[in-house]
């Protein structure tokens, strides 16, 4: 379907750099990441996860390295994926160094507690050393003490003056190639810090909603915060928190950055809530479609409504369209008319038709 212009958002204009083989910031499509939550010395598990994720379409994988041994486990992870490797770091400067020489893409810091000047300016080096980019990592809960002191709590201005005083020492020590994030558990702190911080550097930025919750009520926060910045034009490359598995993060991420038709994978299917005109049990059926088309990876839309009150005009704006009926269910192909189903399953028919679609979009790609 053709984008009208009102549904155009004006990305900012950052600057590009490269976490391994993906491009972020720029003119480049906003990536989607996860971090694993197994033990990183856990090699077969952990790279099991991370494997997972490359299924679900993950840009980027952040692997936690707590100590000496999950930092020199990484360099056998790295060896068993495809996915940029990106290094979580916190206390203790020489696990980002460690994590630089086992591959890692990315390194990210947090300056509340990563150290002094000395120690950040020895994590550049390294940085420089074995090509991987940073990430300023702030986040509410960890900021310096004396930034405490200055404004008596956790807030935006706190958050932005802590991001860019990393920033200078980057630059001071001749290093480009990173990028910003300023998370919060509160969504009004973070939009806020993140604004903050765009309108003070042109640096690509991670967003993300930090602790935001379980499954549920994570993926509204996180739709929220994320979704009001994106909107903004705010963002290069995010990461749903979620006290769920990391696979759905991926899957909550792709969503809210479809819903904003900023980057498409999969299906978009478009479902009505269903009441008693429903032709069908909506709510069953599209429950089941959402996991037999999860292997689809082309853009494209479905719409699936329960009876003729708004379902012809739906399925005239989507790739593949089905509108209940008694007498038989309407199928829609590209906006048009094309076949009653009376028979048959109706689930087999869609998923068949949207991998029918699917064949045909990569002939074409």
């Amino acid at each position: 379907m053709s984008v009208r212009p009102w549904r155009e958002i004006q990305r900012k204009n950052t600057k590009k750099i490269k976490v391994g083989n993906v491009d972020v910031g720029g003119d480049a499509p906003i990536s989607v990441q996860s971090m694993t939550n197994t033990p990183t010395n856990d090699v077969k598990q952990t790279i099991n996860q991370v494997r997972e994720l490359e299924e679900v379409g993950a840009d980027l994988v952040r692997i936690s390295c707590p100590d000496e041994e999950s930092s020199s486990a990484l360099k056998k992870i790295i060896k068993e994926v495809n996915v940029p490797i990106i290094a979580d770091i916190h206390f203790h400067y020489k696990r980002a160094i460690e994590a630089a020489q086992s591959g890692a893409a990315c390194l990210r810091i947090n300056p509340g507690n990563i150290g002094n000047e000395k120690k950040v300016k020895e994590v550049i080096k390294a940085a420089k050393d074995f090509g991987c980019s940073i990430r300023i990592g702030v986040n509410a809960g960890s900021l310096e003490r004396d930034l405490l002191e200055k404004y008596g709590e956790p807030c935006p201005d706190a958050m932005v003056e802590s991001a860019l005083r990393h920033v200078k020492i980057l630059e001071d020590n001749d290093f480009f190639n990173f990028k910003i994030s300023c998370k919060a558990s509160d969504v009004f702190l973070a939009v806020a810090a993140y604004y903050g911080i765009s309108d003070a550097c042109d640096y690509p930025i991670h967003l993300g909603i930090t602790e935001a919750g379980g499954k549920v009520a994570g993926t509204i926060k996180s739709s929220i915060g994320l979704g009001s910045l994106l909107w903004a034009g705010i963002g290069d490359t995010i990461r749903v928190s979620l006290s769920a598995e990391p696979v759905e993060e991926i899957k909550v991420g792709f969503n809210i950055l479809k819903s904003l038709n900023l980057r498409h994978r999969g299906v978009n299917v478009i479902s009505c809530p269903s009441c008693a005109r429903q032709e069908f049990n909506v709510i069953k059926n599209v429950e089941e479609l959402e996991k037999r088309l999860e292997h689809i990876t082309m853009p494209m839309t479905l719409s699936v409504i329960g009876c003729v009150v708004n379902g012809p005009g739906e399925a005239r704006e989507t790739d593949i369209g089905l509108t209940g009926g008694k007498s038989g269910h309407q199928i829609y192909l590209n906006g048009e008319k094309h076949h009653v189903l009376r028979d048959g399953d109706m689930i087999d028919h869609l998923v068949e038709l949207c991998e029918k679609k699917q064949k045909e979009l990569l002939i074409k790609k």
